[in-house]
């Protein structure tokens, strides 16, 4: 059952990172030469730089990308809030590649979501972004607050 998850999660993730520079791609050539670069807590845009800034998020959801799976086929590198023993290796590995899948794929919908609100900000200065970031941070709060209780839970 945990293969058939990690496996979901594997293939979601994938998708996303390919989304994420097909869509960034697909948008550039027909960008201004000056785009966003970054938005305060309100999202209004406060820095402006080259459209060649449009391929930063792809290329740090790539990065991280890489860096989490490599964390994932390498579990033992890790740093677990719980002395790992013989009796809970299994289900704080199990824990620890959940949430780091988990946590991939509320990073790179996070970059996606950012990326399309700066493309169509570049548009149109009316435009908004499609999911309030500030309610992903919440997510990711309470994904961190389960993972550490659950390894607690079972250690």
């Amino acid at each position: 059952m945990e293969s058939v998850i990690f496996t979901v999660f594997d293939i979601l993730n994938v998708v996303l990172v390919l989304l994420l520079w097909i869509y960034t791609l697909r948008m550039y050539k027909k960008l201004p030469e000056k785009i966003p670069t970054h938005f305060d807590f309100e999202g209004k845009p406060d820095h402006f730089g080259s459209k060649k800034y449009a391929f930063f998020m792809p290329a740090i959801g790539l990065g991280i990308f890489i860096l989490l799976t490599f964390l994932t086929q390498h579990p033992e590198g890790a740093n677990y809030p719980v002395e790992i023993t013989k009796a809970n290796h299994q289900i704080q590995n199990f824990i620890m590649m959940l949430f780091v899948k988990w946590l991939l794929f509320l990073i790179l919908l996070l970059f996606l979501n950012i990326q399309d609100y700066t493309i169509r900000y570049s548009f149109n200065a009316d435009s908004k972004a499609r999911v309030p970031i500030l309610l992903v941070l919440p997510v990711i709060f309470l994904s961190l607050m389960v993972a550490f209780i659950s390894a607690y839970i079972y250690k």
